[in-house]
């Protein structure tokens, strides 16, 4: 048993909101996958300024974008928690237990960053789950406490750094800033030529796009210095929300209901509002990146907590169904689905395979998001009837302890 006396064997409603999360952060990352990486954050850099297209940009930004990776962040810090316990509770060192874990999901990471797709979090969790593990001794107060005023620091920067840019790019001619806002827009300027050589690269075989990654190296470490206090305090939550049983599953219906409503509300009108400023300034490139990068933080953040809680309420309601067993078995094996995806995403958009990349308008994306959701829910539960772990869960635990798990049930 844990401290807080939630049982540390395997938890549906955690295994459930995994599945439910990396599904979410496919519809997430549906559009990087298979677009310019600045389609992800504006249709006007591409993808099309119709009004189909913006409604399904807008459904992306409102629904998707953030949430799910930010609810996987949640679940990533809970996961940390039990298994430092069960590490314990084996007579383990659990920090050595973690600090492994976190080693080789690091180098996963790197990989998969370099191999597969730019858009990888492996290595930030990585990173990131060194940093927040120091906190796991802290009680839920103290955590969600700390990790609400990290949080407003991360919005608070992201908002001077990227507001200055704003305010510099449309100072008058007679302004101190009028230099630095000159640079500033010739910079947002370069997009469209950025969006070029993307097409070309991606639409190419797979050697080039290696060399691009090796080229830019530095990806994983510029994505952990900007997302790390939004990362960190989503982990610290959900160290907190295990321990005081929400994720677990412990509170009644009422109060999951009151949290829902507490933080759905809100979080949904303020990541509307930014969505209408950046549709107003017609998808101005350096409106749209203040917009997705600072000011869609806090809506976001509530967001996250309200899905969580309506999701353990769809969970609880559902807990017998045989899909609900479909997508906690996703869950379990969320790892091999992420980078699975990766892998059958970029092998249908890049020219290495089905060649794609840049011609597949957004609203027919998420029928390829459907189809990849379908195969994990096909492949991850007999999987699971036969083994132990999923394939790269299997390695990943294999690295970690320095040997080969056992991985067929007998």
């Amino acid at each position: 048993m844990d401290r807080d006396g939630t049982r540390t064997e395997r938890l549906l409603t955690l295994d459930a909101l995994r599945g439910f999360a990396v599904m979410g952060i496919l519809a997430m990352n549906i559009v990087a996958f298979a677009m310019p990486e600045m389609a992800t954050v504006s249709p006007r850099a591409y993808g099309g300024e119709t009004a189909a297209d913006i409604a399904a940009w807008a459904l992306g930004f409102v629904l998707f974008d953030g949430k799910m990776r930010g609810l996987f962040s949640i679940l990533f810090g809970a996961s940390m928690i039990l298994i430092a316990d069960r590490a314990e509770a084996a007579g383990q060192d659990a920090g050595a237990v973690h600090y492994r874990r976190m080693m080789w999901l690091g180098l996963f990471g790197l990989c998969h960053y370099f191999l597969i797709w730019w858009g990888d979090i492996l290595f930030l969790y990585a990173v990131v789950g060194c940093i927040a593990f120091t906190f796991r001794e802290w009680e839920p107060r103290r955590l969600i406490r700390w990790a609400a005023v990290l949080f407003a620091i991360g919005v608070l920067l992201h908002s001077l750094f990227f507001g200055t840019q704003l305010v510099a790019a449309y100072a008058g001619p007679e302004s101190p800033m009028a230099a630095a806002g000159e640079a500033i827009r010739a910079q947002y300027a370069a997009i469209d030529e950025e969006v070029t050589r993307e097409l070309a690269l991606y639409r190419g075989p797979w050697l080039p796009i290696l060399a691009e990654r090796l080229d830019r190296a530095s990806g994983p470490f510029a994505m952990l210095l900007m997302s790390l206090l939004e990362t960190l305090p989503l982990m610290m939550i959900g160290m907190a929300l295990l321990r005081n049983g929400f994720l677990g599953g412990a509170w009644d219906s009422a109060r999951y209901r009151r949290a829902a409503l507490c933080w759905l509300a809100p979080g949904l009108l303020l990541t509307l509002l930014v969505a209408w400023v950046q549709w107003r300034s017609g998808f101005d490139h350096i409106v749209a990146v203040n917009a997705f990068l600072a000011w869609a933080g806090p809506g976001r953040l509530m967001m996250t907590i309200a899905y969580a809680a309506l999701l353990l309420l769809l969970i609880r309601r559902m807990s017998a169904r045989p899909w609900l067993a479909r997508v906690a078995a996703a869950g379990r094996v969320a790892f091999s689905n992420y980078i699975g995806a990766s892998i059958v995403m970029t092998t249908i958009f890049y020219g290495y395979g089905l060649g794609l990349f840049g011609a597949v308008g957004r609203w027919p994306l998420y029928l390829f998001c459907l189809g990849a959701w379908v195969a994990m829910l096909l492949w991850s539960q007999p999987w699971l009837e036969r083994y132990r772990y999923g394939p790269l869960e299997w390695l990943w635990r294999s690295l970690a302890r320095g040997r080969l798990q056992p991985m067929r049930k007998t």
